[in-house]
């Protein structure tokens, strides 16, 4: 059976909210997405959590690579899309996630103009941050990047939760 619209919104909310707050609470981009979307989709998987880690900021808190978010929601999407191991010399196996995850990173751009941490920084804050520079996090604090991040990571919960939804729903219409 199908989700129905009603519930497919409390899931995308809760997404949303989840992540949000995780943001706010523990930060981390990557994990708090992946944990927003877990929790909304009632799924556990530690090893995908902790895969996470270290992706925050830019992957490292360096800024300068992918959004943590939106690599949080690629994993998601992966986890549940993507080719096993069995399946690795098929090089078509994983082309159905490679399909969804564009689409959650178009979707991202569209949004927030880059899939760049310091491009979105720039973008929403109007400058970036060096978190390995103590000095900085005081000037990241009052420039409200946690209330920013936060609301990236629930952006990017959101998107893959709908994702992931749509892709399920289909499914069940093909069997």
């Amino acid at each position: 059976m199908k989700e129905s619209k009603n519930s497919w919104d409390a899931i995308l909310q809760k997404a949303f909210e989840s992540a949000r707050k995780y943001e706010m609470k523990c930060t981390g981009c990557a994990q708090t997405t992946i944990a927003g979307i877990f929790d909304a989709l009632d799924i556990e998987n530690d090893d995908v959590f902790r895969s996470a880690s270290g992706l925050a900021d830019g992957l490292g808190l360096t800024g300068d690579g992918s959004c943590g978010a939106l690599v949080g929601g690629a994993m998601a999407i992966s986890y549940l899309f993507g080719r096993e191991k069995k399946d690795f010399p098929d090089m078509f196996k994983p082309m159905r996630s490679y399909m969804m995850v564009k689409k959650l990173h178009d979707r991202f751009v569209e949004q927030y103009g880059s899939c760049r941490c310091y491009d979105i920084q720039e973008h929403l804050m109007g400058r970036t941050f060096n978190l390995y520079d103590p000095s900085v996090l005081e000037k990241a604090a009052e420039a409200k990047m946690y209330a920013h991040c936060s609301k990236v990571a629930g952006t990017a919960a959101r998107l893959a939760a709908e994702i992931i939804l749509y892709e399920r729903n289909r499914q069940k219409g093909e069997k």
